[in-house]
């Protein structure tokens, strides 16, 4: 008797297991926000080929069932005016040479058509968010240019403000000493412009006035690219209930971030006491890598089993999609991972290849395919059509 019980229970799980795996395959998956770029000129590596370090390369994200990637433009706020806009096309032709070298294996997606190609071919569709307004450089006709490049969506800030947009660090931090809160005229003629040539506003990182002013100003859908619920992690960069109910009056979608620090308010006091016991080997790591996040997160990995003891379970990220879907909804809840952006992810969600994992949870939770498969991808489909409504390029 307990050996047929045994026998049935592995059956029920395979069944499950293959039914799951149906709706994982069948969806299309697209992650909102990948930081590889950034790290690969830096690094150097090949992201065609399977890599030991980092979240992504082309070889795992077919594993995860990954159809459509969005790499995340992004430079820190060193960068001003005269270099910022430079560093980024510098990223966007690094994308260019490989999607040139492995070209059956990966296509630039600009329209819904070369969507559909990739689908039919079996690629990795790529597409461009570019994260900092600052990249722009006060200038609309740099946005154009961008978007004849293949940026869909532009994060009005990083953490640090422009002269046309505060982001939420400054707003929390700085209030008292910024020249103004929000979006200024130009910030509206900003959003303006992202609207006339189809490109997404983009208010993760951006402060609650900026992102008031945002939604107000925009004809279209906004989304949230990579953020999670302050309800659940109070943390600036999160989005209260009040925000995350308004882009979904607004018809958008907010992109749920993976990072450890925004999933749970009690990872960063530990990951810094983790850093301070490694103050010197991270100052020689950081020399290495000039970059602080590659330096943390090759710390992380030298000290893999103290470091991932600070990570949170992979059902707290599950608890931030449900909470978002009871509040607003399965229309208005994506993924963006942030991986490739920081050191830290839910155990478990260690690469693209464990995109897999999220669709398992859900069903467990009861979830209709149809939800999932929203989540999983079709409503980024939507607010990107819904953005491009009317342009022709």
């Amino acid at each position: 008797m307990k050996k047929l019980f045994i026998s049935v229970l592995l059956l029920c799980s395979f069944k499950t297991y293959a039914q799951n795996n149906t709706i994982h395959r069948r969806a299309v998956l697209v992650d909102t926000h990948n930081d590889a770029l950034s790290n690969q000129l830096i690094t150097k590596v090949d992201l065609g080929k399977l890599q030991q370090d980092g979240n992504l390369d082309l070889v795992r994200a077919k594993e995860g069932g990954l159809d459509v990637q969005v790499f995340s433009v992004w430079c820190g706020s060193q960068y001003g005016n005269g270099t910022a806009f430079r560093f980024a096309t510098r990223e966007i032709d690094s994308l260019y040479a490989l999607i040139k070298r492995y070209p059956r294996k990966i296509r630039m997606i600009n329209k819904p058509v070369d969507l559909a190609i990739a689908q039919r071919n079996g690629q990795l569709g790529a597409m461009i968010g570019v994260e900092g307004g600052h990249m722009i450089e006060d200038r609309l006709d740099y946005i154009d240019s961008l978007a004849s490049r293949g940026m869909c969506y532009l994060t009005l800030t990083w953490n640090n403000s422009t002269s046309w947009a505060t982001s939420a660090k400054d707003e929390t931090f700085k209030a008292d000493s910024l020249p103004h809160k929000g979006l200024t005229g130009f910030g509206r003629q900003v959003v303006k412009r992202l609207n006339e040539v189809g490109v997404m506003v983009d208010v993760s990182h951006v402060g609650e006035q900026t992102f008031y002013d945002a939604i107000a100003a925009s004809t279209k859908p906004v989304i949230a690219s990579h953020s999670c619920v302050y309800a659940l992690c109070p943390h600036q960069r999160n989005l209260k209930d009040d925000q995350l109910k308004a882009i979904a009056k607004n018809g958008g979608v907010v992109f749920v971030n993976f990072y450890s620090g925004f999933l749970d308010s009690t990872y960063i006091p530990k990951q810094q006491v983790f850093l301070k016991a490694h103050q010197a080997e991270l100052d020689s790591l950081i020399k290495v890598y000039n970059d602080f996040d590659l330096a943390v997160i090759r710390l992380n990995k030298i000290h893999k089993q103290e470091s991932d003891a600070l990570r949170p379970p992979l059902s707290l990220l599950i608890k931030h999609i449900d909470y978002m879907v009871k509040l607003i909804g399965a229309d208005h809840v994506g993924i963006g991972s942030d991986f490739d952006g920081a050191e830290s992810y839910p155990l478990g969600m260690d690469s693209v290849a464990d995109y897999p994992k999220i669709t398992d949870e859900l069903a467990k939770l009861n979830y209709s395919p149809s939800d999932i498969d929203k989540i999983l991808g079709h409503n980024f489909i939507r607010v990107w059509q819904a953005n491009r409504k009317g342009v022709s390029h």
